[in-house]
């Protein structure tokens, strides 16, 4: 029996037969992630509970304090396991827990692989507590990086069936589902490749490839 998968399936797919190759990026193109690693802590709150939607490896949560995730590519997720983090397999989608659980939500780069983000970003609102921050880390589709990755993406083995979204995109939602007080800033400046040292953090959005957007769910 030869298994078919649709665009959605293929990317948890992907990651499930490179969970390896994926997770050595991080090794490779060290300043890169150290620069999103601070671009996201600017605004992951000092202390309570965290969730990461699409939690990988581990390589963002560990960093970053998060001790559970949510993660469907079941390699990924072992390698996560073993970094010790709490991971539960499931969809963005669909989250296993109580409403009003966590005092922040991270997603980083997940936004892009997920077949319904406005219903992600729903999901996590609900699992929020009031006043809790959604956190997110992507790609700007309209950025000089992202427009990089567009042009490459059917040649990429993780991008290939990812859908990139504007900024602009993203805040519409937030704005629609009625999450509050919205912060932006970003980070790399030029292609992966060429970073040889931390990249400087900017305020805003439009230049660099890596977004990160701060959104708080009401009190």
């Amino acid at each position: 029996m030869v298994l078919k998968y649709d665009k959605w399936d293929k990317n948890i797919q992907i990651f499930d037969e490179l969970a390896q190759e994926y997770d050595k990026w991080f090794d490779e193109n060290r300043f890169a992630y150290e620069s999103e690693v601070l671009a996201l802590r600017k605004f992951i709150p000092k202390n309570g509970k965290g969730l990461e939607v699409g939690v990988g490896t581990g390589r963002f949560a560990i960093p970053l304090g998060v001790k559970i995730g949510v993660e469907p590519a079941k390699a990924m997720a072992d390698i996560a396991r073993k970094r010790g983090i709490i991971v539960v397999e499931a969809m963005a989608g669909d989250l296993p827990f109580d409403d009003a659980s966590f005092d922040f939500v991270l997603m980083v780069t997940t936004i892009c692989f997920l077949q319904n983000p406005i219903q992600g970003l729903e999901e996590a609102k609900r699992v929020l507590k009031p006043g809790g921050y959604m956190i997110i880390g992507m790609i700007d589709k309209e950025s000089p990086l992202g427009r990089i990755y567009e042009s490459k993406k059917n040649i990429s083995k993780f991008y290939r069936y990812a859908h990139f979204y504007s900024v602009r995109e993203v805040l519409e939602w937030l704005k629609k589902i009625g999450y509050q007080s919205i912060k932006i800033c970003q980070t790399i400046f030029k292609n992966p490749e060429e970073i040889t040292a931390i990249e400087p953090i900017k305020e805003g959005y439009g230049e660099g490839g890596f977004v990160v957007i701060s959104a708080q769910k009401e009190n």
